[in-house]
């Protein structure tokens, strides 16, 4: 049996949709539906096959399935997967031992770095075992060439292996792919960058915060009133003992009066915490207890690792960037083989841990609450953040005048757009017919006024942009059928109601964008034949930064900067029509 049909019996029989699916496990809806139409398959051990399994168990438990009450799910899913895994392990053996002989590969070194047993690493080179996990055993191996194996002479080897001959064009994460294929015979399992930025952008268009906070009763949450409650200063050891100082470090931070900000970073391991999917749970709710208290977080993420464990991990955080709540940071350059690090601050406590790099279950962590020490962890903090750059500006009607004057900052920017619209641009429409939609749906003459002066205020922004610069505009043209599924462009004015066409409307707008394009040389139309977003607009300014915008629930805006993301969003590709 397939893993997609396993799957769908279990979601047909305890009559659980896609969407319910997605709610309860945290996975964005498209990824489950490539799960169940067979076009993808979750890895063994991996996250997603973690979180699908323990929210259907969750399910069966809700809805009191007794046929089920007694089965392992994960158990299951992993047995048909193995039978599922269409992975050439002959070919990636032969080309791993092609990969160690060319570099002369020194096993025990590798063995360390990866943590893995030498003695497997060999029998896995020869094809006498395979790795439980093909996918992530290459991506650490692939990771140990780009770190231990990057010298010229060595390099020079990689490309005459690969058949590369024109090096100039080939970037650290260019590399980092074409070896991570090459091991893998690049056989449908190996990641593609497009489809996890379709993923990421699918999921987000999906969310629904509202859902969410019901799904997990966030808007029931009480924060517990401890007043005798007092932190403890304490030495955590070993991977199970890490574990609770990070929870003992929230609960410290959730129970005391204190207000202050929280920072986190982190590039300790997320594998062998992951694993642990009650732990899992226990940190979000400890972060959820957090939002709650309305705590703001500043996080430093750490994403120096492959594009997908990179793109998985933001996916994860989306419903915490949710909040506005939220304002993460990376490294540029965090290049760093020996010691891995970990720094948690709250200004009641402070957490702070470390490892040798590849042998995380040996680390310590230390939980304290004297003064001066959280006072010297705090300054560290702060010297972090310094070094930091923002990973995303977020915006939500709390900092509206802070995105107002971006987006006048944004208009003076030399670049083309490239923009994914989800409803046609509200520039375009004359103020008549604007003002004719508004009091159709009963919009009151003060916010009428004030979305009259947003459009006039969009319209110079525009017009500021194409003085010296291309706008190509992707929109999909609604039949008289779906005309209830979109509304008046106002995510830029977080107008939190929702204002609807007819259908004699959008087509009179639609002629106003069409007159546009033909008066505006810089202006363009590209129409696509699917609709590839419902509830997010996408703007992408080339080689500087995107500028996703969610329409509703919540109207939220996120200014990403950071070069790889820029640059995998800026080449998605959904369908259009030439």
């Amino acid at each position: 049996m397939a893993f997609k049909d396993k799957l769908n019996d279990y979601l047909n029989i305890i009559n659980c949709s896609s969407k319910e699916l997605s709610i309860k496990s945290g996975i964005s809806e498209s990824l489950i539906s490539r799960y169940r139409s067979g076009k993808r398959i979750p890895r063994e051990n991996s996250i997603q096959l973690k979180k699908i399994s323990t929210a259907i168990e969750d399910i069966i438990k809700e809805k009191n399935i007794s046929k089920f009450m007694e089965v392992n799910i994960y158990n299951e899913l992993v047995k048909v997967i193995k039978e599922d895994d269409p992975f050439d392990y002959d070919n990636f053996s032969k080309k791993f031992n092609t990969l160690i002989t060319t570099l002369k590969v020194n096993i025990n070194d590798m063995a360390k770095y990866i943590v893995f047993d030498a003695s497997h690493i060999s029998r896995i080179r020869y094809g006498k075992t395979k790795p439980s996990d093909p996918v992530n055993f290459c991506t650490k191996v692939t990771n140990y060439i780009m770190v231990k194996y990057n010298n010229n002479e060595n390099i020079d080897k990689v490309y005459c292996l690969l058949n590369i001959n024109d090096e100039s064009t080939i970037s650290d994460n260019d590399l980092f792919n074409l070896i991570f294929n090459f091991l893998t015979n690049n056989n449908g399992i190996c990641n593609n960058d497009n489809g996890y930025i379709s993923d990421f952008l699918n999921n987000l268009d999906n969310f629904n915060l509202n859902d969410y906070i019901k799904s997990i009763h966030f808007d029931e949450l009480k924060i517990p009133n401890i007043p005798f409650y007092k932190t403890k200063s304490k030495n955590y050891y070993g991977i199970e003992e890490m574990k609770n100082g990070e929870l003992d470090f929230f609960k410290a931070t959730v129970l005391n009066k204190n207000n202050h900000d929280i920072f986190m970073y982190s590039n300790m391991p997320m594998e062998d915490m992951a694993k642990d999917t009650d732990f899992g749970k226990k940190w979000m709710f400890a972060i959820a207890l957090c939002l709650k208290k309305g705590l703001h977080l500043n996080i430093i993420h750490n994403l120096d690792r492959p594009f997908n464990e990179m793109m998985l991990g933001l996916e994860s955080w989306i419903p915490i960037y949710m909040t506005g709540q939220i304002s993460p940071y990376y490294f540029k350059d965090n290049k760093n083989n020996i010691y891995e690090h970990l720094t948690y601050v709250s200004g009641v406590a402070a957490l702070d841990g470390e490892c040798i790099k590849g042998f995380h279950n040996d680390g310590k962590y230390h939980l304290t609450n004297n003064s001066r020490e959280v006072a010297y962890y705090q300054k560290k903090a702060d010297l972090l953040l310094k070094k930091a750059n923002s990973l995303m500006d977020i915006y939500t009607k709390d900092n509206y005048n802070d995105y107002n004057i971006f987006l006048n900052e944004d208009s003076k920017i030399l670049g083309n757009r490239k923009r994914y619209l989800s409803s046609l641009p509200l520039f375009t429409m004359s103020d008549n017919l604007l003002i004719k939609i508004l009091k159709r749906n009963n919009i009151d003459n003060n916010d009428i006024d004030s979305i009259i002066n947003y459009k006039h205020n969009e319209e110079n922004n525009i017009n500021n942009i194409l003085n010296k610069n291309t706008i190509n505009d992707y929109i999909f043209v609604y039949d008289n059928k779906n005309i209830d599924k979109i509304n008046l462009s106002l995510e830029n004015t977080f107008y939190d109601k929702s204002i609807s066409y007819n259908y004699d409307e959008y087509l009179e707008h639609l002629k106003c964008t069409e007159d546009f394009a033909k008066n505006n040389n810089n202006y363009n139309i590209i129409y696509q034949d699917k609709n590839t977003f419902n509830n997010i607009s996408i703007t992408i300014i080339t080689n500087k930064y995107v500028i996703l915008s969610k329409n509703n629930n919540p109207n939220i805006h996120f200014v990403i900067r950071h070069p790889k993301l820029v640059t995998a969003i800026e080449e998605f590709k959904p369908l259009v029509v030439e």
